[in-house]
């Protein structure tokens, strides 16, 4: 029962990969309190949910997933594609905030 716990805790501990700190990102906090991350193809909004409220110690209300499709890019005449990746914008219950400009 114990080597299941962890199991699903060091799978959470992977599901973050980065917090998304863009112009986009940033208006969307102020505007409507949700923090962008970028977060494992494979993982699901209960995962990502369940992983936020590990790592970060705060209450989740919501999460919103996107697919982000990778662009396609050029050198020269070879034509190569960045990879899918997953954008989740996570709301926090109110009075709850991360702080990523505090802490190491």
């Amino acid at each position: 029962m114990m080597n299941a716990i962890t199991k699903t805790q060091d799978r959470l501990l992977q599901v973050i990969l980065a917090p998304q700190i863009t112009e986009k990102a940033t208006y969307i906090a102020d505007k409507h309190q949700q923090i962008a991350f970028k977060v494992r193809t494979d993982a699901t909004k209960s995962e990502i949910k369940a992983a936020i409220e590990l790592v970060f110690k705060v209450e989740v209300q919501k999460v919103a997933v996107i697919n982000v499709a990778g662009k396609v890019k050029r050198a020269g005449k070879r034509v190569g594609q960045r990879n899918d990746w997953k954008k989740a914008y996570v709301s926090l219950k109110p009075g709850q905030e991360i702080n990523f400009a505090a802490g190491e």
